[in-house]
């Protein structure tokens, strides 16, 4: 009896002292205290991406609040002044000018490579560019082949297209002009979701199909390019404001009209300062595109509630916890004196 109560004793003396050491690790922790506000985009499959940004910076004991929905050239200002604190799914070059208009560099904390090698541009259904030899798509200059993708009956082209906010309508715009393709396409924009459904639909109807879109994305798991749409290039490298320089023409020979984009964390350069665990974190973070394109997938099957989507994350987590493991323990070490 005395050994079952002295065994008693000690396991209690164990757990307390196990809770202690816990309690004390969590009060030790660099973002005990500290308010983060997350952002995104209103497109639901950047969730997946913000959500992981926020677990990590959950286990260093920073209190995260819920992502707020903002179009990224107003979130790039938001962080800039402080009223929100990262964004996860800045592209650059993309969103060159949201960050020059945002600060730049003395306001914003950029460093890393969150996602590499997301491509974007136009495609049309495989089926209507072999019969007609489309490969540019300034050919749509001839009425003649632009009527083909007139899904309105007003004798244009219609281009399934980006949203205004986005920073992709911006580079649309300025190469319907560009190219000479005003008077021959029209850009259809408002919610891309419900755009590239209609699109979709009108595919499996067999009639021809003009749109954008980007990578990772699940569109391109569905209308594979190769296989049932094909990318078209464009006639030469031209892009608005802070791209214009660049050349878009991809390692391959090709020119889809979009240079590829690195996806970045971007947050407030004040916080990082002040935070140098969290700075870390948003440097060493780095996910797979195809790893994006496969949870996006899971939503377009219709696994896209919030919780569901919560579970995606933690279930990526479980799947790679070395290297989860490995983000958090750097950003603990930047913390060390």
């Amino acid at each position: 009896m005395m050994k079952t109560r002295h065994f008693t004793r000690t396991l209690i003396a164990s757990g307390l002292l196990a809770f202690g050491l816990a309690a004390h690790a969590a009060a030790d922790l660099p973002g005990k205290g500290v308010k983060v506000q997350p952002l995104q985009s209103a497109i639901a499959e950047e969730t997946f991406q913000t959500l992981l940004v926020s677990r990590g910076l959950e286990k260093l004991g920073f209190d995260v609040q819920p992502i707020k929905e903002i179009e990224a050239a107003t979130g790039h200002v938001a962080i800039s002044n402080g009223d929100a604190t990262f964004l996860a799914d800045h592209w650059d070059p993309l969103h060159a000018d949201f960050y020059k208009n945002g600060g730049g560099e003395a306001k914003l904390f950029r460093k890393g490579v969150y996602s590499d090698n997301a491509a974007q541009g136009y495609l049309i259904d495989k089926k209507t560019a072999e019969k007609y030899n489309i490969t540019h798509i300034d050919q749509l200059k001839d009425p003649k082949l632009a009527k083909l993708f007139d899904a309105t009956g007003d004798g244009k082209a219609d281009l399934t297209g980006c949203n205004p906010g986005w920073g992709c309508e911006l580079v649309i715009e300025h190469q319907l002009t560009a190219f000479g393709l005003r008077d021959n396409v029209s850009h259809a924009q408002g919610s891309y979701s419900a755009l590239i459904a209609n699109t979709i639909t009108r595919f499996n109807a067999g009639e021809p199909v003009l749109y954008y879109t980007w990578t990772p994305y699940w569109v391109s798991g569905v209308l594979r390019p190769g296989q049932e749409v094909v990318w078209l290039e464009v006639p030469y490298s031209s892009l608005p404001g802070e791209q214009a320089k660049l050349d878009t023409q991809l390692p391959n020979g090709k020119n889809y009209g979009f240079t590829l984009n690195t996806q970045r964390i971007v947050a407030n350069k004040t916080f990082t300062d002040q935070n140098p665990a969290a700075a870390k974190l948003f440097e060493v973070m780095q996910l797979p595109v195809g790893d994006i394109n496969a949870q996006n997938q899971r939503m377009k099957n219709g696994e896209n509630s919030q919780q569901q989507i919560e579970g995606h994350t933690d279930a990526w987590i479980k799947g790679h916890q070395t290297t989860f493991d490995g983000w958090i323990a750097q950003a603990l070490a930047a913390t060390a004196p």
